[in-house]
């Protein structure tokens, strides 16, 4: 047998097996979740039953299977996709109050207009290497790993990077804040 012709024998499964369970599954789901949730997580199941069309106890080389045969292991795959749906949403949700109990925790008066003035002036590579930097907390081995660039690249980048920024923001000569230029040195 060709690898057309078995392609083919495949899709010709596929189908039958989609034709036979497509409308139970879909009662199954609307039983089971909200209207708008079901054709994301039938087209998920569809996915599934094809990546593992050999799988599928009681499917064998017949286009036209026995519904009793194949039904339930559907039925388990489907219920599997509607629980990673459910975790999905779940982890959604939770992201969403995260990023609201954040954003009403930030202090209301915090301008940082001028500092994503300056980020917005590096180049795209460069602004992310400083990101993964400062706000995601990356050593350059690993911002490294995450860009594609070597650790040496990315060192090199960020020094580059900051030196810019803090020309931007204008405090390349400033001392340490909340320190008088002169602090510390003798008047004689």
């Amino acid at each position: 047998m060709t690898e057309q012709e078995a392609r083919r024998m495949r899709r010709a499964r596929f189908e039958g097996l989609a034709h036979l369970v497509v409308e139970p599954l879909h009662r199954y789901l609307l039983r089971r979740t909200s209207a708008d949730l079901v054709d994301d997580v039938l087209s998920e199941t569809m996915l599934v039953l094809w990546r593992r069309i050999d799988d599928v106890p009681g499917l064998g080389t017949d286009p036209v299977p026995d519904p009793a045969d194949v039904l339930p292991w559907c039925y388990g795959v489907a219920r599997g996709c509607l629980a990673n749906a459910r975790r999905a949403d779940g982890r959604r949700l939770r992201l969403v109050e995260r990023l609201i109990r954040t954003q009403e925790d930030a202090p209301a008066d915090a301008d940082h207009s001028e500092l994503h003035a300056a980020l917005d002036a590096l180049g795209a590579l460069d602004r992310e290497v400083v990101r993964l930097w400062a706000w995601e907390g990356l050593a350059p081995r690993q911002i490294a790993e995450a860009t594609g660039l070597t650790s040496n690249a990315v060192s090199i980048r960020l020094h580059r990077a900051k030196a810019r920024l803090a020309a931007q923001l204008e405090r390349k000569d400033a001392g340490r804040p909340g320190h008088k230029r002169d602090e510390g040195r003798s008047s004689q």
